[in-house]
């Protein structure tokens, strides 16, 4: 009997290749260190942070019928998670995210999610035509949705019926990319997961404290917001209250994927029905061992 899920994961699954040297960095440098390729993208990010709290996610994502996309498929369902849902092209080739970290912390990063973008509605339709929900069924649970989509694309899912009972939970996938979750303001639905930088260009203003930030994006129509800055006190503010919290002392050894890493905790926690204050704190820890490195990637 084939599992079902407790959580769908929407956005982008592909190849992470991080340079990572222990040493301070700038444009140009040339430095030793090491190269890695690990699954990643935010939603499968997420996917497998989930699985480690032993829930089952489900990707809905664009991978390619390419031997690069056969891996990450197998990969997938090794780490947990359940792939019968992913949209298999023939012509797009799977996508690749391309990151270089030094001691000063991430120096630059390629995104080349041109796939999913290509991809476009193909990948919700398990949503609308029956397999998981549709318009007139809509799906029930807990969606985790990031901003590779297209803008066009996530306003879509702000307004669609099908999406209508959704515990939507929604995530920029990074800074370049915030801007692409207004249509969540403007429809007044889902939990947005941002870091400071995230809510400013949202806001179009700049904040110096998470809780600023949080009742600003709460003004500017987001249901909830969940606001974090780094190591500093973090945000959770909708119409009922706020919460706020600090991240432990951790010796920072890699960035990419923290934030992913909170967010998933962070649902995973209010799932198993923590409260607001507890899943906050849970959400903090599991960043911070990530960051720290106690999680292996």
């Amino acid at each position: 009997m084939s599992k079902s899920a407790d959580i769908l994961c929407i956005g982008s699954v592909l190849w992470d290749v991080i340079g990572r040297s222990p040493s301070v960095m700038r444009a140009g440098s040339d430095v030793p260190g090491r190269i890695t390729r690990i699954p990643g993208g935010v939603a499968l990010n997420i996917a497998m942070t989930l699985a480690r709290f032993g829930l089952t996610p489900a990707l809905l994502s664009s991978i390619g019928r390419d031997a690069e996309g056969d891996e990450l498929v197998t990969e997938c369902e090794r780490l947990g998670c359940l792939t019968n849902h992913l949209y298999r092209s023939d012509d797009l080739p799977t996508d690749v995210y391309m990151a270089i970290e030094g001691a000063n912390g991430l120096i630059a990063a390629i995104a080349d999610a041109h796939s999913l973008e290509a991809a476009g509605a193909r990948i919700l339709n398990p949503l609308t035509d029956g397999a998981l929900g549709s318009a007139a069924a809509p799906y029930p649970g807990v969606i985790a949705l990031d901003g590779n989509l297209t803008e066009s694309l996530l306003d879509d899912v702000a307004r669609n019926p099908a999406f209508g009972h959704a515990d939507l939970r929604i995530a920029p996938a990074s800074p370049g990319k915030a801007e692409r979750l207004l249509p969540f303001l403007r429809a007044g639905r889902g939990t947005l997961y941002v870091n400071l930088e995230e809510a400013g260009l949202l806001s179009q203003t700049s904040f110096e404290t998470a809780q600023d930030a949080a009742m600003a994006l709460l003004e500017r129509g987001a249901a909830r917001a969940i606001v974090t800055d780094g190591s500093r006190t973090c945000c959770d503010a909708d119409a009922d209250g706020l919460y706020q919290g600090t991240p432990p002392d951790v010796l920072v050894t890699r960035i990419t994927g923290a934030g992913d890493t909170f967010m998933a905790a962070h649902i995973a926690a209010e799932i198993a029905g923590s409260s607001r204050d507890q899943a906050l704190e849970k959400a903090l820890r599991a960043a911070a061992s990530y960051v720290s490195g106690e999680i292996a990637q």
